[in-house]
C-alpha cells in the first residue's frame, strides 16, 4: 500500500510540475491578476461557478477573497453562485439545472465583472451557458478547466487549461493557481 500512496502523490506532483512549467499558464495566471486587481479598483465584483468538486473549489475561492487569503484587509466581493440553495432549487425546478448558473449571471453580472468557471472537462453546459452570457454582458470570463479546455474554452477571454488525465489532480493544480491569485491580488491591492 505504500507504494500505492507514494504513486497517487508523484501525480499530484507530476501535474504541478507541468503546471509550473507552462509558460503559457504562467503568463494566463498573471492575466488574472491584472483582470483581478483591475475589477476591484473600479468598484466591480467577482462571480464563480462550478459542479461538484468544483463547486466547493468556487466556494473555497469566493471565501479567500471575502474573508482573507495572507493579510488582514478589507473584504473583497466575491460571490459563489453555488451557495444559495434557494436560488439553485427554484431555478432548477422552474427552469431546469442547465440554468441555475445562467439566471444568476443575467441577475447579477455587469460590466466590468470577472466571472469564473470551474470546470475539469470543461463540458458542463450550465458554465458554458452562463460563460457566453457574462461575455455578452461586458464581463471577462476566466475558465479553470481541465483536460482539452472543452467547450468551456470557448466561451473564456482566459482559458486556463491543465492538460492532465487524473480529475483529482487537475482540482489540486487549479487550488494552486487560485491559491497563488489570492495571494498576488491580496498583495497588489493592499500591502
Amino acid at each position: 500500500m505504500k507504494n500505492e500512496i507514494k504513486e497517487k502523490f508523484m501525480y499530484s506532483i507530476e501535474c504541478k510540475t507541468k503546471v509550473v512549467n507552462d509558460e503559457k499558464i504562467i503568463g494566463q495566471v498573471e492575466e488574472v491578476c491584472n483582470a483581478l486587481i483591475k475589477c476591484y479598483k473600479e468598484g466591480h465584483r467577482v462571480y464563480m461557478m462550478g459542479n461538484g468538486g468544483s463547486a466547493a473549489d468556487a466556494q473555497h475561492f469566493s471565501a479567500e477573497l471575502v474573508g482573507r487569503y495572507m493579510l488582514e484587509r478589507k473584504g473583497l466581493p466575491a460571490v459563489a453562485f453555488t451557495t444559495d440553495t434557494s436560488i439553485l432549487t427554484a431555478v432548477g425546478n422552474d427552469y431546469g439545472y442547465d440554468d441555475v448558473f445562467r439566471r444568476q449571471t443575467e441577475a447579477l453580472v455587469e460590466k466590468g465583472d470577472v466571472v469564473f468557471g470551474i470546470s475539469t472537462s470543461g463540458n458542463s453546459k450550465n458554465l458554458y451557458d452562463a460563460l457566453k452570457l457574462a461575455q455578452e454582458k461586458g464581463a471577462t470570463t476566466v475558465g479553470f478547466l481541465g483536460k482539452t479546455g472543452g467547450t468551456c474554452k470557448e466561451v473564456c477571454n482566459i482559458p486556463i487549461v491543465i492538460e492532465y488525465p487524473r480529475t483529482p489532480n487537475i482540482q489540486e493544480a487549479h487550488e494552486m493557481i487560485m491559491h497563488t491569485i489570492c495571494e498576488i491580488v491580496e498583495k497588489k491591492l493592499y500591502e
